[in-house]
C-alpha cells in the first residue's frame, strides 16, 4: 500500500490555507507570500534549498515584528491528524501484513517533524518523500521507486492520495488507486480490494 501523507493521514502541512492563516496572524501580504512561495516551495520540497533559505526568501526577506522561531512553531502546528486515519491504516497493515510506503511531497524539516510527532514510523516501512529522492509528484519515478523498494508489482499495489491528478498518474502505470475523499468511503472501497 502506497499512501500520501497530507490529506490522507494528516492535514496538509503547509498548504495555501495554512499560508493564508499565517498571513492573517502575522500581518503579511498574502498575495506576496503566495507569489514568493510559488517560486520556491517545490525547490524546498525536493531538498534543493534549506528550510532557513525557504523562510529567508518567502517570509524574512524584510524586517519582521516576529521571530523565526515563532513563525516556525506556527508552521509546524498546522500539521494535525485526520480523525481516525492513522489508526485505521495501522490496523489494516497488521491485518493483512502489508508493506506500507509513503509517497509524498514533503520538505525535509516538515516531513521529519510529522514522522516524529505522529509516530508515522509505526505505519510506514519506507518513505519515498520528495525531500529524500529529489523528485516531485506527479513524477512517475516516485511510484516506480515505491514498487522497487517494496518489491511489489504495480498491479499488486494500492496507491491512496487525495489529489485526483496524482491518482490518475498512478493508474496510468497500472497501480490500483483510491482517490481519498474521507475515511468512511475509503473503508468501503478497501473492503473490495484483494491484498496479495
Amino acid at each position: 500500500m502506497f499512501l500520501d501523507i497530507g490529506g490522507v493521514l494528516l492535514t496538509n502541512g503547509w498548504g495555501h490555507e495554512s499560508r493564508f492563516e499565517a498571513a492573517k496572524k502575522f500581518g503579511l501580504d498574502k498575495e506576496e507570500v503566495e507569489g514568493r512561495n510559488k517560486l520556491v516551495f517545490d525547490t524546498y520540497e525536493i531538498d534543493k534549498i534549506s528550510f532557513d533559505e525557504y523562510l529567508d526568501w518567502v517570509i524574512f526577506y524584510e524586517e519582521r515584528k516576529f521571530s523565526r522561531e515563532e513563525f516556525t512553531t506556527f508552521m509546524l502546528q498546522q500539521s494535525q491528524p485526520l480523525d481516525g486515519c492513522i489508526n485505521y491504516f495501522k490496523a489494516l497493515k497488521q491485518q493483512h501484513q502489508l508493506k506500507v510506503i509513503a509517497v509524498s511531497n514533503e520538505g525535509r524539516e516538515l516531513n521529519e517533524y510529522r514522522i516524529k510527532q505522529f509516530k508515522l514510523d509505526e505505519l510506514f516501512d519506507a518513505y519515498i518523500s520528495s525531500c529524500y529522492v529529489h523528485l516531485h509528484k506527479p513524477d512517475k519515478s516516485m511510484l516506480q521507486m515505491a514498487c522497487d523498494v517494496s518489491h511489489t508489482l504495480p498491479g499488486h499495489a494500492l496507491y491512496i492520495d487525495d489529489t485526483l491528478l496524482l491518482v490518475e498518474v498512478a493508474a496510468s502505470v497500472g497501480i490500483q488507486t483510491l482517490h481519498f475523499q474521507g475515511l468512511d468511503s475509503a473503508k468501503e472501497f478497501i473492503k473490495t480490494c484483494k491484498f496479495y
